[in-house]
């Protein structure tokens, strides 16, 4: 079973002198805006932990991601391009938006997770994979959680026949707490995404600047009216479109071209 024993030695990410990351809104970075706006998330982040290992920066990156694609777009669009760019890493968390569709299938979805994964192998040297998020805390997703865990438990034991690393996000007890989450509670905030890109480091055998489990701040406790009058602006705001955009067959990431197409210094 992977675990994180299949992690890669301290020092051996020094050798990572390209990174493709592929993947949908998780990995775009939504939730994670810049000063000006641009999207930032965790890869990103990764990336530039990534440079900082190498002599005089020498470090090419690329994000392919684009919000709201499901797995067999992420395939037909993505994969092809991150094999021709034939970096030495691709980061490959996908999977997320098709689980959450009502009636998704998670042996389905592993078995076409799975074949992407063969395909890449036979071209990048080192693909990381993720694994869902625990939603036991999260308003209408915690129903979820069965599901997620399956596919979740499926994504290890692809990692173990392909010898991938896995950024374990289930154990990630720090993204637990409501502040690493943004507004809309489907995307990371600016800090969810750091603690991210810190446990991928050291995944990847980083000595990484901080603690990604390190705690929160003390929060003062919220009354229940404060609560439900949260619960209720994120139900009109974010909740409701959500679910309209998928009634009309609609995608976030309708018109959406991935931000850093090609493998560029940072």
């Amino acid at each position: 079973m992977a675990d994180d024993s299949k992690t890669f030695k301290k020092g051996a990410a020094g050798a990572i002198g390209s990174y493709a990351a592929v993947g949908d809104s998780f990995t775009e970075g939504v939730g994670d805006p810049g000063p000006d706006g641009a999207l930032i998330g965790w890869a990103d982040r990764l990336a530039v932990l990534l440079s900082d290992r190498r002599p005089e920066h020498d470090f090419r990156y690329a994000n392919l991601a684009v919000r709201g694609r499901l797995l067999d777009q992420i395939v037909a669009e993505q994969v092809p391009r991150a094999k021709e760019l034939g970096p030495d890493l691709v980061t490959f968390c996908v999977g997320g938006n098709d689980i959450l569709r009502p009636g998704s299938d998670p042996d389905d979805v592993a078995e076409r997770f799975e074949a992407a994964v063969a395909d890449l192998s036979g071209s990048i040297g080192t693909i990381l994979v993720c694994t869902g998020f625990d939603t036991r805390d999260v308003p209408v997703l915690r129903h979820l959680r069965g599901r997620i865990a399956t596919y979740s438990a499926h994504v290890r034991a692809i990692a173990d026949r392909y010898d991938c690393p896995v950024l374990d996000l289930w154990s990630l007890r720090s993204v637990r707490d409501r502040r690493a989450w943004d507004d809309d509670r489907l995307h990371l905030s600016a800090d969810g995404h750091t603690r991210v890109a810190l446990r991928a480091g050291q995944v990847l055998g980083l000595d990484v600047p901080a603690d990604p489990e390190q705690p929160w701040p003390t929060e003062a406790q919220r009354l229940p009216a404060e609560v439900r009058r949260d619960n209720v602006h994120w139900a009109r705001e974010h909740l409701v479109p959500w679910i309209g955009r998928r009634l009309r067959g609609e995608s976030s990431g309708d018109h959406v071209e991935p931000k850093r197409p090609d493998l560029l210094p940072l």
